[in-house]
């Protein structure tokens, strides 16, 4: 059996999502000893047989898990501007840009973590989409993290980070944070999922997550930004709408040079 928390842990947070899963554990009655870590990819953890419990993002889920997963709920992390449940992107540049208009950043350097991001691609396309701009060049970084390192070092003019990965970093490298700034933010959309293998109880976990939640400490909760884990449904996600990918994207500025 399989359980994997990977899209907000790091050194900060493992204590938490640690000892999350443990009272996940307790209550389910089921379920592996220790959280997955280290996973270089995550696919095959997302599509296991014998996955107990996943969290992966919102346009995975949609584009090529539907169907092959089943929904548990969603976390509400209680991020400014967002109903309960749902997330958005925070669009950043250099400290240096602080006031700029987003248009202004037409045609030029954009970072973004993973084709298949919710928050890092398809929020950020989204967004340049309803003011008709594109970037002028793409660079993939592979995490939201690094994304915020490449507009810092200037290999990149702007990038989106999801609101709370924005926050976390800002809580814990605000070395890194200080030479960047907002410039504005996305529209929510549904969270980051949690997920089961078919034929596992999806009610049963959300139960036992939501039972786990209210005996988690207090320091714990906070580290987690976790407010309540809420019964989103696929419908929540598959209405969201999927922007083109890098490659078509490229393609399209290339015939436009």
């Amino acid at each position: 059996m399989i359980a994997c928390l990977p899209m907000y842990d790091r050194p900060e947070t493992a204590a938490a999502h640690d000892a999350f899963w443990q009272a996940i554990r307790a209550e389910l009655g089921q379920g592996p000893e220790a959280l997955s870590r280290d996973i270089a990819d995550l696919w095959p953890i997302w599509r296991a047989p014998d996955l107990v419990l996943a969290q992966t993002c919102g346009l995975p889920y949609r584009a090529r898990l539907y169907g092959d997963v089943e929904l548990v709920g969603t976390p509400d992390y209680g991020l400014p501007g967002c109903p309960p449940g749902y997330f958005n992107s925070v669009l950043i540049a250099r400290a240096d840009q602080m006031g700029a208009a987003f248009t202004s950043f037409a045609g030029s350097r954009f970072a973004y973590n993973d084709p298949l991001s919710q928050s890092g691609w398809a929020a950020a396309m989204m967004r340049m989409r309803a003011d008709n701009m594109l970037p002028g060049e793409l660079l993939e970084t592979g995490s939201h993290r690094a994304s915020a390192e490449a507009v810092a070092a200037g290999r990149a003019d702007f990038a989106a980070l999801d609101a709370l990965s924005y926050q976390m970093l800002q809580d814990y490298e605000p070395d890194l944070m200080a030479q960047l700034c907002e410039l504005e933010r996305t529209e929510p959309t549904p969270g980051l999922p949690f997920i089961t293998a078919l034929g596992q109880d999806p009610a049963a976990i959300l139960a036992a997550m939501q039972a786990a939640l209210e005996k988690l400490s207090p320091a714990h909760r906070d580290t987690l930004h976790i407010k309540e884990i809420l019964p989103l449904t696929p419908s929540d996600y598959l209405a969201v709408p999927t922007p083109p990918g890098p490659t078509l994207i490229m393609d399209r500025l290339a015939r436009e040079r």
